[in-house]
Formats: C-alpha cells, sequence, structure tokens
C-alpha cells in the first residue's frame, strides 16, 4: 500500500485534517498548545543564552546545549496534545522563534561558515577556491577585516579575537602572524563543489563586510525548508503536524544549522527531497537530487542503499551526471587541485583508527588497528541488509539505521553530521535515533578533556542500549 495514500481513506473514513482527531477547541487542548509553546520559549531561552554569552568560557556550550535539550523532549511530548487545526502554525512559529535566537549572535561552537564566506568571497572575484589557501598573500586584498587581521602589537592574535574565535597561522611570507576566523587558514577548502556553488550563491548579494549573518539568515531558510517539506508530507499522508517538531524544534538545528550555518542542512534538505521524489516515482529527479546531496559534502552518500529499489541504474545515472556536472567549471579552472584538502583530512581526523576518538565503541572490545576495517565490514554488512529489505514505501526506514549506525560506528564527534539523520527520523518514527545528537554534541564539548574518552563511551553505548530496546519493544508490538 502507497505511503502517499492517507490512513483514513485506507480505512473508508473521509480524509481530514492530520492529528488529533477531537475538535481541539476545548481548554485541554489550548493549555496544552499553550505549554508547548512556553517550553519552547524556555528552549530558544537556553539557545540565546548559549550564544550570545562570551564564547570563550568553555562550560557556556555544553552547559547550554544540555539545557537545550531538556527543554526539548517535553516540548516535544507536549506537541503531541496540541490540536490538529492549528499545529502546523504551532509548529513553524516555534521554529521561527529558535531561529530568531539562534541567529542573535556569532557563531558560537563553530567556525566552519568562516571558510563558507571566504571561498565565495573568492569565487565572487573570478577565483577558484581550490586555487589558493586563505592564508596566501597573493590574495591580501580580498580580505575583509571581520576575518582578517594583523597581529597585536604582541605579536599575538588576542588583542582583539573574532567572535566566533581566532585561529592563528604563520604560514605567510616573512613568517609573520595572520591572525584569521578561518578554521586550517594554510591548507586548501575540503568542501566539494555543489557547496562551492552553494558559498558563491549566499555572497553574490552582501558585500564583503557583511558577516556570518548572511550564511546563518539562509541556514534558517533552509531550516524552514525542511520543516515545510515535512509539514507537506505528514499533511498528504494523514500524519499529524506535530511530528515535524523533532526537526524543527530540534537544538541540533538550532545551533548547528542557523547558528553555525552548517553546509550539512542543505544536505539534509535535497537528501530527504531525495528520497520523497523516489517515493513518488520521480527517479530521474530523485537522483539529481541525490546526486547534488553528496556533492555538497560526500556524507549523503551513506543513505544510498536505501535508495536503489526502483530503477537502480538509472537513479546511479543520474545521481552521478549530476555530481560530475557540478565539477566541470572547477575541474577546468583548477584541475585536480578541486580535490582540495580532501586526501589529507580523513586522516587528519584520526579515520586511521590509531590514536584518536573515532570508532568509540568497537576499540572497547577491538584493539585500534582493527577498528576501521571491523567499522567498514559492519557497515557494508547493514547497506547489504538495508538494500535488501528496503520497503519501496518507505526507504527511510533504511535511511534511518544506515545513517544512525554510521554514527555510531564511526563517532565523527561533530554534532552536525546527524543534521542529515533528522529528518529521517520524523519520516520514520523512530525517535529513539535523535540521542546520538545530544551524546555527538558532549563528544565534541569535551574531546580534548581528560574525561572526554569516558563520555563518548557512555553516551554512545546509551544511545544503542535505548535504540535497541526501542526497536525489540517496536517490534513486538507489531507482531502482538
Amino acid at each position: 500500500m502507497n505511503e502517499l495514500t492517507p490512513r483514513r481513506a485506507r480505512a473508508g473514513q473521509a480524509p481530514g485534517p492530520a492529528g488529533n482527531s477531537s475538535a481541539g477547541s476545548g481548554p485541554r487542548h489550548a493549555g496544552a498548545t499553550m505549554a508547548a509553546l512556553a517550553l519552547v520559549a524556555l528552549l530558544a531561552g537556553s539557545v540565546w543564552w548559549t550564544v550570545t554569552t562570551d564564547p570563550s568560557a568553555e562550560w557556556v556550550s555544553p552547559l547550554g546545549a544540555l539545557a537545550a535539550w531538556v527543554f526539548f523532549l517535553p516540548a516535544a511530548l507536549m506537541a503531541r496534545r496540541m490540536p490538529a487545526r492549528h499545529a502546523a502554525a504551532v509548529v513553524l512559529l516555534g521554529s521561527l522563534l529558535l531561529g530568531t535566537a539562534a541567529i542573535s549572535a556569532a557563531p558560537a561552537t563553530s567556525n566552519d561558515s568562516a571558510r563558507y564566506a571566504w571561498d565565495g568571497i573568492v569565487q565572487k572575484e573570478g577565483i577558484s577556491p581550490y586555487r589558493y589557501v586563505p592564508a596566501d598573500e597573493a590574495l591580501r586584498q580580498l580580505r575583509p577585516e571581520w576575518l582578517f587581521q594583523d597581529a597585536g602589537p604582541d605579536g599575538t592574535c588576542h588583542t582583539n579575537p573574532f567572535s566566533s574565535g581566532t585561529e592563528t597561522t604563520t604560514s605567510i611570507p616573512g613568517g609573520g602572524t595572520l591572525c584569521t576566523a578561518i578554521n586550517r587558514p594554510s591548507v586548501p577548502t575540503v568542501y566539494p563543489a555543489v557547496a562551492e556553488l552553494y558559498f558563491l550563491a549566499v555572497r553574490l548579494i552582501p558585500g564583503a563586510d557583511v558577516g556570518f549573518i548572511a550564511f546563518q539568515l539562509v541556514g534558517l531558510l533552509l531550516s524552514l525548508a525542511v520543516t515545510v517539506l515535512l509539514l507537506t508530507f505528514l499533511r498528504r499522508t494523514g500524519r499529524p503536524a506535530h511530528q515535524a517538531v523533532w526537526w524543527a524544534w530540534s537544538p541540533l538545528v538550532a545551533f548547528e544549522a542557523i547558528n553555525g550555518a552548517h553546509v550539512d542542512t542543505l544536505c539534509a534538505a535535497l537528501a530527504l527531497a531525495a528520497a520523497l521524489l523516489l517515493v513518488g516515482q520521480r527517479t530521474l529527479g530523485s537522483g539529481m537530487a541525490f546526486g547534488a546531496a553528496v556533492a555538497t559534502k560526500l556524507i549523503p552518500a551513506i543513505s544510498a542503499p536505501a535508495l536503489l529499489y526502483r530503477q537502480p541504474v538509472r537513479f546511479v545515472a543520474a545521481a552521478a551526471a549530476t555530481f560530475a556536472a557540478a565539477y566541470v567549471p572547477y575541474v577546468l579552472a583548477s584541475g585536480w587541485t578541486v580535490l582540495g584538502y580532501l586526501p589529507t583530512y580523513l586522516k587528519s581526523e584520526g579515520y586511521d583508527g590509531q590514536d584518536s576518538p573515532r570508532f568509540t565503541l568497537l576499540k572497547l572490545v577491538l584493539p585500534a588497528s582493527w577498528a576501521m576495517p571491523a567499522a567498514l565490514v559492519l557497515l557494508l554488512g547493514l547497506a547489504v541488509y538495508v538494500w535488501r529489505t528496503t520497503n519501496a514505501a518507505r526507504p527511510w526506514d533504511g535511511q534511518v539505521f544506515m545513517v544512525g549506525g554510521t554514527l555510531l560506528l564511526v563517532s565523527p564527534s561533530y554534532p552536525w553530521y546527524a543534521l542529515l539523520l533528522l529528518p529521517f527520523v520524523v519520516l520514520s518514527r523512530r525517535y529513539e535515533f535523535t540521542a546520538i545528537a545530544p551524546v555527538l554534541a558532549m563528544m565534541y564539548f569535551t574531546g580534548a578533556e581528560p574525561y572526554g574518552q569516558l563520555v563518548a563511551r557512555l553516551g554512545l553505548g546509551a544511545a544503542v542500549a535505548l535504540i535497541v530496546v526501542a526497536t525489540v519493544v517496536r517490534q513486538r508490538r507489531s507482531t502482538g
């Protein structure tokens, strides 16, 4: 039976608004709406406090993130009791409230969008972002003050720190010191072609002096677009609109998609579009969307096994053609330098399986040198299982296991990687996978601390236990 057929129609009822079947006009339902909005207001307050408080106080971000997740869970549960007729409007209102709080200050936990901005500024001048590193003096005339500053009288970069943190490099002629908000300023960009096109698009209109707010506003628009896409699908399938809050009100979206303005938000939007188009039997459009997602940030490739059930050759050909087409202008301009920092990135991030927080759970039972091969074998087995068991009407059930399983096995400690997971959590209703996001956030905040490994092991272990228990309970209920 097709997922797009409303449930009421399947049961022989007249289709109506999704959600609570009671009229929703009584005081109890109005009270639920007010309670949900009050909790969202507290959630927005915790986001605002986190991003506006001095980022040099390292305890602020983990405390603020934990507070936000504490407010989010009861808000998501209370949303279930909202009346159906205005649930979608409340979901969007809460999303806007959180977005407003998130853009009230510069990125608080990551300065990745500084590199986005620089790549966009360079391209706006007709220069390939793969040609020069940010520290190269050849592009000195393009440097805006909010991204680059001269060293202070003491020769350091601490005199006037950037709002998102300061990076220092001495890789300039003469051995001088360059202060910049861009991380890894002495290496080429690591981002694929569609991401670079996105960076250029965002920076086309704003002048060079317009700072982080440009990407934050676009991040807010993208997050709202995903929310609308989810709400539209939920309505078409007769499902309640409140389910969209697991994306729309998520602290992960507020902190990483909007405040941090991570390009992973675009990945999530394109991957979601690919899944919905495929369910709608639009294989060509689905493949194109998926190819664009992979050419934005390679991570969405892990969700492919669940999408290979309908005309796989046509899907793969469309994805590959889109991926290749995006690279054509950059290859013509820069040749093989379009690989950028990617060949070195994986090793620098500890994906060789040695002394790094990667593969945390596997290292509990295996030697460190075996962790990466074991992860590859396990992920290959999971991919085959997902490919063979995918329900054509619900590919997101496989996608949530594929993406969630990868995050648990590889343990990347970058919370924004979980943005790809959340839309599939909403569609599959496997809300237990949401636990991965706060665990990755705590790993990110405590990674350099002596107790960082303990946090990673306990957090990932608890997430796995929750997912296993929820899966078993769900299977028993379905068979019962």
